[in-house]
């Protein structure tokens, strides 16, 4: 393979290639890797091109063993982390002694993993602490409050409620896995929306008025029609209004509010908006960005308290998402919060 063919093969490869000779210098660059390390790299020893010292290392070894050698190289630019998986190949023939180095962004893989792995973490670390509770309460049952009738039934009573939290986490875990599991299939069935607001304020009214909150629902009298699957829908409205009442204030007012619209601009057509507005504490703007994500809470011992597992949000996003809407939350301290649900009509 001359110079040139071996040039114009590399030009056309859609990941970063570097060619380095037998003399070590770098012979030649595509596109892709000029955009990583420079234009100005041919003609260069690669150690002044390259530099990582595990790319150094992975070269090295390949001209002197004249064996294939992978590494990792971490990078940022342009504000993003990535991460390349290398490959240097020992290069024979008319190019002879030299080795062409080829990268592999596999940033979306390291995430990926990255992500599995705290979420491992954190739903061990959420169901190790009613564990934890539950062995004490049980060692201690068996052991002094054995005879101790009024301790027994108020340690009783603590471990129901540990129990009905790991019952609550394993739920919604389950849910939230069967919701990203459909959310690329668009459901089809016609769902009335008004009449599941007026079914989720009735089945929680009893819940609001022991919280002291005040539930009301205004512009859901008339039908509003969506393509949608029922029963995820009722999910979305009942985790938020659950929510206002939780963290709404006691003594103070829950409003949902349906609006229609002709032509939203999220879809380019026909709308609907559903807000949840609480009279809370409300929290910083800063927190919304990471309020969906799985176990983020606020505040943890509040929310912990309040039997909420972090994953609410997560599978309002979710559900909202397969339905092609748009959800958004606006909040400000001592001002309230916001929770809005905006979808297609038909």
């Amino acid at each position: 393979m001359n110079d040139s063919l071996g040039l114009s093969i590399i030009a056309g490869v859609p990941v970063p290639v570097l060619l380095i000779g037998a003399d070590e210098r770098v012979s030649g660059m595509n596109g892709a890797a000029e955009a990583l390390f420079g234009p100005s790299g041919a003609g260069r020893h690669y150690i002044t091109v390259l530099r990582h010292p595990a790319l150094l290392d992975c070269v090295e070894e390949a001209l002197r063993l004249r064996q294939s050698r992978r590494a990792r190289y971490p990078r940022s630019a342009f504000g993003r982390d990535a991460t390349y998986d290398v490959t240097a190949s020992p290069l024979e023939g008319v190019a002879a002694g030299g080795v062409v180095l080829s990268f592999t962004d596999i940033s979306d893989l390291e995430q990926a993993g990255q992500i599995r792995r705290d979420f491992v973490a954190n739903v061990s670390h959420e169901l190790k602490t009613p564990l934890t509770a539950l062995m004490g309460f049980i060692e201690t049952l068996r052991g002094p409050a054995r005879n101790d009738e009024a301790a027994r039934d108020r340690f009783l009573d603590i471990m129901a409620r540990e129990a009905e939290r790991m019952n609550r986490l394993v739920s919604d875990l389950l849910s939230l896995s069967r919701v990203e599991a459909e959310e690329r299939m668009r459901p089809g069935a016609r769902v009335d929306v008004a009449a599941l607001l007026r079914s989720a304020v009735q089945t929680l009214r009893p819940l609001a008025e022991e919280a002291g909150v005040a539930l009301t629902l205004s512009g859901a009298e008339a039908e509003a029609h969506v393509l949608g699957d029922e029963d995820q829908l009722t999910q979305v409205f009942h985790n938020l209004i659950e929510n206002g009442i939780k963290y709404g204030g006691s003594g103070g007012v829950l409003r949902l509010e349906m609006t229609r619209s002709e032509r939203e601009l999220a879809f380019r057509g026909p709308g609907l908006r559903i807000d949840v507005i609480d009279e809370g504490e409300g929290f910083d703007p800063v927190h919304i960005p990471r309020l969906t994500e799985r176990f983020y809470r606020v505040d943890n011992h509040r929310s912990r308290e309040m039997g909420g597992t972090g994953l609410g949000l997560a599978i309002v996003k979710h559900i909202v998402n397969r339905h092609r809407g748009r959800f958004r939350i606006d909040s400000a301290p001592g001002k309230g919060s916001t929770f809005s649900v905006t979808l297609p009509t038909v």
